[in-house]
Order: C-alpha cells, then structure tokens, then sequence
C-alpha cells in the first residue's frame, strides 16, 4: 500500500487491492465469530458488512500491521451493539458446529476425528460464554493472547486465566468422555 506523500492519502487503486484481499481472507471468520456472539447468521453478516464498511473508511497507515485484530474488535464491538440495542445477550447456541473439512488419510481415521471435533465443539458450547470466546478466537482465529485481550477489552493475564481454566475443563471433560 502506498500513500501519496502531499495529501497523505492512501492510492486508490492499491487501496482497492487491499480490500478485496482483506474481505477475502476474513469474511468467513468474522462471519463465524460474529455468529457465534449473535446467535443469527443475518444479524452477523450485517454486523460484518458493517465492519467492512468502517474499513473502507479507514487511512491504510492507521490500521497497518493490525488489520485483523482491527476487523475483529470492530466486529465485536459492532455485535455487541447489536445485543445491548437488543436488551439482552444471547447465550451460544448448543450443539452449533461449524462446517469443517479435513480429508484424512483413511475414512475411518476422518470419521473419528470429525466424531472428536464435534464433542470437543460440544463441549466449548457447554463452557461459559466468555471462555467460548478466548478459546475461539485463540485456537479458530490464532489470535495472541495479546491480541485478544485488545479485542475482548480483558487484560492480557484474565485472557491468560480464561484459556487456562477452559483448557483444563476440556480436558477433565474429554478424559470423561473417553471409554
């Protein structure tokens, strides 16, 4: 991305360029993180629409180097928004899973591995909804600790205590489940 230097503005065919890569790379995740804090698909394409629109809006340089985080705490905010408008916060949905595919090496090996994810996605809807949310955007979306503690506005060691606490209560469930 390049600025031209007399106005400051960002160049708007490299701008373009920019944006379309952006919502390529990130539309199916904010739409599923967004999904997950809203409990509606509709209302979660519309907070992430608006998302984009907010980065449109947006000089290049001031979101450089950070432009996913960015995404997501605008995505965040935006859903929560939605909620407070709303009244009330909807807590995850059980059982929703999200689509995965992982062709594995054998059929029996892939259906084991989908027959494990979908416990331990079961098992994270059963965990608190601030836990559901460190661990998502942790292990779904590979954000740092750092970098989720600027999303979800929690300190950078409660982000650290909330993984550590639902990765423990995973594990004690996952050992349960076990035969």
């Amino acid at each position: 991305m390049s600025t031209d230097l007399t106005t400051g503005r960002d160049q708007p065919h490299e701008h373009a360029g920019f944006l379309e890569r952006i919502f390529a790379e990130q539309q199916a995740p904010l739409v599923r993180y967004a999904t997950r804090l809203l409990g509606d698909g509709e209302r979660a394409r519309d907070v992430v629409q608006d998302t984009f629109v907010k980065l449109m809006q947006q000089r290049a340089a001031a979101i450089d180097g950070h432009v996913v985080e960015w995404l997501f705490t605008v995505c965040r905010n935006r859903a929560m928004d939605v909620l407070r408008k709303e009244g009330r916060m909807k807590p995850f949905e059980v059982g929703q899973l999200e689509e995965t595919s992982a062709p594995g090496p054998r059929p029996g090996r892939a259906l084991e591995e989908a027959e494990t994810q979908a416990i331990v996605l079961r098992l994270i809807d059963a965990l608190p909804p601030n836990q559901q949310e460190v661990i998502r955007l942790k292990f779904q979306n590979g954000f740092s600790y750092k970098e989720i503690s600027r999303i979800t506005a929690l300190s950078v060691s409660n982000v650290g205590f909330l993984i550590h606490t639902a990765i423990g209560r995973l594990r004690t469930e996952m050992a349960a489940q076990q035969p």
